[in-house]
């Protein structure tokens, strides 16, 4: 399994590459009040990529922060170290202990 997820990332990154190859021709970038730029197009749709997946994550947070802080008020309070723990786990109560993993 490992072996198919490094092969994964490997093609990513050689289709990116490849990408990135082929798009090294200059684009020009007009901004506001007459100011250009000339960079490679590579260059342009990246960052616009980066910046995109930034606005998103920035986009999320406050329901992530919301959803956290509603998490931590449902939560039980954690044992003092005073206080024993209520209930304890033995082995026994997950069932049948599974043989050693032979191999590994």
């Amino acid at each position: 399994m490992r072996f198919l997820v490094r092969l994964f990332w490997a093609f990513v990154f050689f289709t990116l590459f490849a990408f990135a190859l082929n798009n090294q021709q200059l684009a020009t970038v007009r901004w506001f009040f007459g100011v250009e730029s000339r960079t490679p197009m590579v260059i342009i749709v990246l960052v616009s990529f980066a910046a995109g997946c930034a606005i998103g994550v920035m986009a999320m947070l406050p329901s992530w922060w919301r959803q956290r802080r509603v998490a931590k008020r449902e939560a039980p309070p954690a044992p003092t170290a005073t206080q024993a723990p209520s209930t304890s786990l033995m082995p026994s109560e997950f069932g049948p202990e599974h043989p050693p993993r032979e191999g590994l």
